[in-house]
């Protein structure tokens, strides 16, 4: 790691841990929009810092850096101690994402309207792709349609768990534009700005009893004789199935150190609880063998998790996706099972204070469940990266 990178990494630390962590209590009391105005403060001082949009393609990020896949890892992981992190610094789910399907997929004057100001961090965007009867895993099985009227589309279809629809400005939204085509050829992505007529955000889905808001939602939209102009339709007709695929490798690498840097706040609380938690008169629970065991395990997989994606990270910015799809789905199912057990691990030693929002391991547990089932589900990354090894080892075509 060169100089450089090391002292962004420390001044992010310190910044994460002094400036955002202390606004947790209020953001699982009063939900996101109650400590926007707060988190609106920070961003300023991210963009004062120099460290806004450090994951932003190459050329996109103005006055401030663009740092390769490998070296925007460590980044993620230190800002995902934090849930707030990601947002703060104008990186999250699934703007991120959209920014990135924009700045390869889309013309100069839609850049200049959709883009633009989600670079600025001016509005949000959202990602309409999941839907409650078809499986969110094979994107080919798409209800939701859209019908060309001219110069226009009109999509009908609903949509769930559509993650920060709540306030957002507009959406990506994946509609089936040729039922008959081949099943990869059938879907198409379009903008949808929220105040096109038809776009009806349904509501915010409960998670675990728990409903956030603005950033951290999840909603239900609905799409009723929605008409879109041409001119908002993201790359060619047929391309929506290539342009999702497009997402995930990135995506994935930002997901799984995010996760990392869950771990890695959880063991740190693991440890000080265990510190301070007495369970005899002279001793305390760190003194338990279980315990030590429980730490000692959770940090040899946290750096096991660690190195694996960062190579990967490394090998995708020099090979492509292609190269290094199964790697992907193993890291994909293998940081999520790492996280799961670790958080696990921490809401244990904490006891009854770990199933309460009076620390940040409850929401970590509820919110992260969902990490073993969007971008795919553990087990169909299983399964394929199953297949492919079973057809190696045969001398079979891969």
């Amino acid at each position: 790691m060169h100089e450089s990178l090391f002292q962004t990494l420390q001044g992010i630390r310190e910044f994460v841990d002094q400036n955002i962590i202390e606004l947790e209590t209020r953001f699982l009391s009063s939900s996101f929009k109650g400590i926007q105005e707060d988190l609106e403060a920070l961003r300023t001082q991210v963009k004062r810092n120099g460290w806004w949009g450090l994951a932003y393609p190459r050329g996109l990020s103005g006055d401030y850096p663009s740092l390769p896949l490998r070296e925007f890892a460590l980044v993620s992981e230190v800002l995902g101690r934090s849930p707030l992190g990601h947002y703060v610094f104008g990186c999250q789910a699934p703007e991120i994402g959209n920014i990135e399907l924009l700045a390869e997929f889309a013309n100069s004057e839609q850049k200049k309207e959709f883009l633009s100001p989600l670079l600025a961090g001016e509005g949000r965007s959202c990602f309409a792709m999941t839907e409650k009867l078809t499986a969110g895993s094979n994107p080919t099985l798409l209800a939701t349609t859209a019908r060309q009227d001219g110069e226009h589309w009109i999509l009908n279809g609903e949509k769930w768990f559509t993650t920060a629809a709540d306030g957002a400005s507009f959406a990506i939204c994946m509609a089936v534009t040729d039922a008959d085509a081949d099943p990869h050829r059938r879907a198409t992505m379009f903008m949808v700005p929220t105040t096109t007529k038809g776009y009806e955000f349904v509501r915010n889905i409960p998670v675990m009893g728990h409903q956030g808001d603005g950033a951290f939602s999840h909603a239900e939209i609905r799409l009723s004789d929605c008409r879109v102009p041409d001119e908002y339709r993201l790359g060619r007709v047929g391309d929506g199935f290539k342009l999702a695929q497009s997402r995930l490798g990135p995506g994935r690498i930002h997901h799984c150190m995010r996760w990392i840097g869950i771990c890695q706040r959880a063991l740190d609380m693991m440890i000080d609880r265990a510190a301070e938690r007495q369970i005899s008169r002279s001793k305390f629970l760190l003194d338990s063998d279980i315990c030590r065991a429980w730490i000692a395990e959770s940090a040899a997989s946290i750096q096991a998790a660690r190195l694996f994606v960062l190579n990967v990270a490394e090998r995708l910015e020099k090979q492509g996706f292609l190269a290094v799809k199964h790697d992907i789905s193993l890291i994909k199912f293998y940081v999520a099972d790492v996280l799961q057990r670790v958080v696990d691990r921490a809401i244990q030693v904490h006891g009854a204070l770990g199933m309460t929002d009076d620390t940040i391991l409850a929401f970590f547990y509820r919110e992260e469940r969902a990490a073993r089932i969007y971008d795919g589900p553990d087990e169909v990354h299983k399964l394929s990266v199953a297949k492919q090894l079973i057809k190696h080892r045969r001398g079979e075509h891969v």
